[in-house]
């Protein structure tokens, strides 16, 4: 009988990239993979530390596992929170293994060390930080492919640096040719992840050469960036979403709309450049899909402030906001800011800018009423029917559809649904 192995995720996209490849691992060597509430031999938690509420979530789901594994079952615990609370989760008695990001790609031999009876360490396996399994198996339709490590930014908030390391990327050869290997097994959408992968930088290839490397191999299949800082982009990079494999959507951090806190965090850009730079896209596409993060009640914020922030939200009009309350991080430079905000002021002006966010959803989304979309099908339904993305990265269910998971589909948006995503509704282009 094989063994079972059982996942949780937290946090970004580089965290399910990096999940996704130990899956396939366990997966190559029989391993089955169950859900995380089953009985399983092995439970793997990838953690993230980004807020307080994510380090209770870790904790939580810690617990969680812990429970379940019982007295027969391992436990192994990696990601940030590792990095940041190292010696908390080493000082417990029922976590089997901590094993720091550098060391994460070897969780899997890690285990089947375990199993053989060997006595070993995390940091007895490979450190390297590129060293994942090309995906096979994972959890998700698209592939994500890591290309980028770390942060030298050093915002005032974030702790990144600390738990992820200076910034380091991967060499362009190596990820040209992950993403032949997964186009080679199928996927249909790549994206591409990291920590601040616009800071990529390898044997003199910025992030826009490397992108057009990508988007020049052969393949029916189209790229995605996720979640990206707005500086140091040239014109060459609005060009290249000429290119019909580059989806229309960037994940671009506003974090503020006053210039004033974005000094304060420590953010380099201003308001003006910022803006500029998304009419600059919208010009040129005008579909074009901004979506953001938004942290409201940092040190210092006035009323002032953050009613400069949802003025911005409204007027460049992100179709999503991750809205966050500050969440003060130990070791940070804003720890020792003046002027903390109450937690119930900052939840209201989270509530504003969550309203905000939804106002414009709906608005951005009834622009594609009568238009076409490349939907890559994710959720197959047992009726006629099925789930999936546009390249504008917006929900949209089709009816009348008996499409396989992993697949294109041309459709023309007809409605938007009243539901929480505003889904829109598309029908097969005849």
């Amino acid at each position: 009988m094989s063994r079972k192995v059982a996942f949780k995720t937290l946090g970004c996209r580089l965290n399910q990239f990096e999940t996704d490849s130990i899956v396939t691992d366990f997966h190559k060597a029989g391993y089955e993979i169950v859900p995380f509430e089953s009985q399983a031999d092995v439970y793997v938690i990838n953690t993230c530390t980004v807020t307080n509420q994510s380090d209770q979530k870790s904790r939580n789901t810690i617990n969680q596992a812990v429970k379940y594994a019982g007295n027969k079952g391992i436990t192994i615990v990696t990601g940030c929170m590792v990095s940041s609370r190292k010696d908390f989760l080493e000082s417990r008695n029922d976590i089997t293994y901590v094993v720091d990001n550098k060391n994460k790609s070897s969780v899997f031999p890690l285990v089947e060390s375990h199993f053989n009876g060997e006595v070993v360490l995390p940091s007895d396996f490979n450190q390297d930080l590129f060293g994942f399994t090309v995906v096979e198996k994972g959890f998700h339709t698209r592939s994500m492919v890591k290309i980028q490590d770390g942060c030298n930014n050093f915002c005032s908030y974030c702790i990144v640096p600390k738990v992820r390391g200076r910034e380091i990327s991967r060499p362009a050869g190596d990820v040209l040719e992950n993403i032949r290997q997964v186009v080679g097994l199928g996927f249909k959408e790549v994206v591409l992840t990291g920590v601040n992968i616009g800071r990529y930088y390898h044997s003199g290839l910025i992030f826009e050469d490397l992108v057009e490397k990508v988007l020049q191999l052969p393949g029916d299949f189209r790229v995605r960036i996720s979640s990206i800082e707005p500086e140091g982009f040239t014109d060459k990079f609005i060009e290249l979403f000429e290119n019909p494999k580059l989806c229309q959507h960037l994940h671009l951090c506003l974090q503020s709309g006053s210039d004033e806190i974005l000094k304060l965090m420590r953010r380099f850009y201003t308001v003006d450049q910022f803006t500029r730079f998304t009419e600059k896209f919208k010009k040129r596409y005008p579909l074009f899909n901004f979506t953001t993060d938004v942290i409201v009640g940092f040190p210092g914020e006035t009323d002032g402030h953050f009613q400069q922030s949802a003025d911005v939200a409204r007027n460049i009009g992100f179709s999503h906001i991750h809205t966050f309350k500050y969440s003060m991080r130990k070791g940070t430079l804003a720890e020792k800011l003046p002027n903390h905000i109450p937690e119930k002021i900052k939840a209201g002006r989270s509530e504003t800018i969550r309203a905000i966010a939804e106002e414009n959803k709906a608005a951005y989304r009834r622009m594609f009423i009568g238009k076409e979309q490349t939907v890559l099908i994710e959720r197959p339904n047992d009726k006629p029917g099925a789930k999936g993305y546009g390249e504008h990265y917006i929900p949209i269910a089709i009816k009348d559809c008996n499409a396989e998971q992993n697949t294109f589909r041309k459709v023309v948006i007809a409605d938007i649904a009243n539901d929480a995503d505003k889904t829109a509704i598309g029908h097969l282009k005849a």
